[in-house]
């Protein structure tokens, strides 16, 4: 009498097989997040694990912009990224701008069927948009941005599996993101001036020992600005101390705006500031002085406390190595250099 060969369900072996994947994927996933406090490592995982789980045509993570309100795009993966990776949508904006505002994940099979869909994306990429799983990232209640995958590879469609795989990825990431915004904002309050929001002295002599060994090493220039705000101490006593630090809050925002992104600005002490720019040449960095002088110059101080102060700087400019051979004479000349403009008519520029 033959046996019998017992019937073998395929599907069904196919199916269990990718849930243990996803289990094991999870695994890994929980012990890397958690491993990791760096926000470029903890997106790099997510990277990696959307890739290997669902195998989106194009996908995206938008995370809120704390300043501005919007979903900026963090990661773009598939056609047109370069394209995409600068446009902002409101919250409520499209699918994705629905689910940040909910807080809810949705599964769409056809964006054709669904009102909430936008076609602002498309458009901008000549793409087409099919099937859309989108979820949203939140920790301790707190909304912090969405994942949005776009057509499946191999013409397969999303299913309600994938929802509930990506909303687990999308939980793990979740709190290993919150965690590493936590840890970055602990470390930039270290080396942050609270007031202005430009770098403090600590961070000034670290950023310096680095700079000043390169220049020495390299043969290359160092210059450093250094600026007073002249005659603070009557604003301070005309219009009050808070007066005082808002004007200063202000100083901080146009030196931000206005220095190169390879510069250091730091708040020296009171109303002193100090511009570090490496490889730059002393005419170079005069060039930069003027730019800065000119718009503190021309800006109105305090108008929202319904005032209208106008304010000069006096500027002092010191390189390496024509001036200065370490750190500490390098902040002294240009110190000095500032001086002597203070003790003659102010409002002005000395170079070393």
């Amino acid at each position: 009498m033959e046996k019998r060969q017992p019937k073998i369900d395929f599907a069904f072996n196919e199916e269990h097989k990718k849930r243990v994947e996803a289990l094991s994927t999870f695994n890994e996933l929980g012990k890397a997040l958690t491993s990791s406090l760096n926000i470029k490592d903890v997106l790099k995982i997510m990277m990696d694990k959307i890739h290997v789980l669902l195998r989106p045509k194009n996908w995206s993570l938008l995370l809120i912009d704390e300043e501005t309100g919007k979903l900026c795009f963090e990661i773009v993966v598939g056609e047109g990224a370069d394209k995409i990776k600068d446009m902002k949508l409101d919250i409520g904006e499209g699918l994705a701008g629905w689910v940040a505002k909910e807080g809810i994940p949705v599964f769409v099979p056809d964006v054709m069927e669904d009102k909430r869909f936008t076609s602002k994306i498309d458009k901008a990429i000549n793409f087409t948009t099919r099937s859309v799983v989108c979820v949203p990232l939140v920790s301790k209640g707190k909304t912090l941005g969405v994942i949005e995958l776009i057509n499946k590879t191999e013409d397969d469609l999303f299913t309600e599996e994938d929802l509930l795989v990506l909303t687990t990825l999308a939980d793990y990431t979740a709190i290993a993101l919150e965690n590493a915004k936590y840890l970055q904002k602990v470390e930039e309050l270290t080396i942050t001036d609270d007031l202005t929001g430009l770098y403090n002295v600590r961070y000034l002599h670290r950023f310096l020992d680095y700079e000043v060994e390169r220049s020495k090493r390299y043969r290359m220039s160092l210059s450093m600005v250094f600026f007073d705000i002249d005659y603070f101490k009557s604003i301070n006593d005309t219009y009050g101390h808070i007066c005082g630090s808002n004007l200063l809050k202000e100083i901080g925002r146009i030196v931000f705006k206005t220095v190169r992104k390879v510069d250091m600005a730091c708040r020296y002490g009171g109303d002193e500031f100090i511009i570090v720019m490496p490889q730059t040449e002393k005419k170079d960095a005069l060039i930069g002085a003027k730019k800065l002088r000119r718009k503190i110059k021309r800006h109105v101080f305090l108008k929202d406390e319904g005032l209208k102060v106008k304010i000069t700087a006096s500027f002092g400019i010191a390189c390496m190595p024509e001036d200065a051979k370490d750190k500490i004479s390098l902040i002294h000349w240009a110190d000095h250099a500032m001086y002597s403009i203070k003790n003659l008519n102010r409002d002005g520029i000395a170079v070393a």
